[in-house]
């Protein structure tokens, strides 16, 4: 694993976003979602009221995996193994503690993963989903990652299940009490 690990603005929210593990710019830039994925990602938000500022202000944002897990021999962000995944496990645990979040909005099957099996995208995503996390029930609303290397958000049955699940999130109470 490379570089510093990486969080979100937030210090407190009722609503958690995971990512999957930190990219080169985003050790670069100290922040999730600072590239490409990111633009993408907050273009969704800015679809359901709130801008990259406020969410980032507004959404406790974290990741499976804490630190870049390095690039692919051929280029490209390299996935975290389970070896890794399982060394931050703790950490992402003790944030759901402390936080207690209403809502977890997980990015990308890596990050749906650690909450829930996962078979393909199509069968979770456009869904809203009801977990045990912590030993209490929280609403569950998974999103595709919206890496440039994914044509699953852009194309159907993707981008359909894309703006139901949008439209989940923006009517979760949750959601509405950090928009007003």
């Amino acid at each position: 694993m490379h570089g510093p690990p990486v969080h979100g603005e937030a210090v407190a929210s009722k609503l958690l976003l995971v990512g999957q593990a930190p990219g080169e710019k985003e050790i670069e830039h100290r922040r999730p979602f600072a590239w490409t994925a990111g633009k993408t990602l907050f273009r969704w938000f800015s679809q359901i009221g709130l801008d990259e500022p406020r969410f980032r202000q507004r959404v406790y944002m974290s990741a499976v995996c804490r630190c870049f897990p390095g690039k692919k021999p051929r280029g490209g962000d390299r996935v975290p193994d389970r070896d890794e995944i399982a060394r931050c496990r703790q950490w992402l645990d003790g944030e759901i503690e402390i936080l207690r979040p209403e809502l977890i909005i997980p990015v990308g099957k890596l990050a749906i993963g650690r909450f829930m099996a996962v078979d393909t995208l199509k069968t979770v995503i456009g869904q809203r989903h009801r977990i045990e996390c912590d030993g209490r029930p929280v609403d569950f609303i998974p999103l595709p990652h919206p890496s440039g290397a994914s044509t699953w958000h852009v194309t159907e049955p993707g981008k359909g299940l894309l703006q139901d699940a949008l439209a989940l999130i923006a009517a979760h109470p949750a959601y509405r009490a950090i928009v007003a």
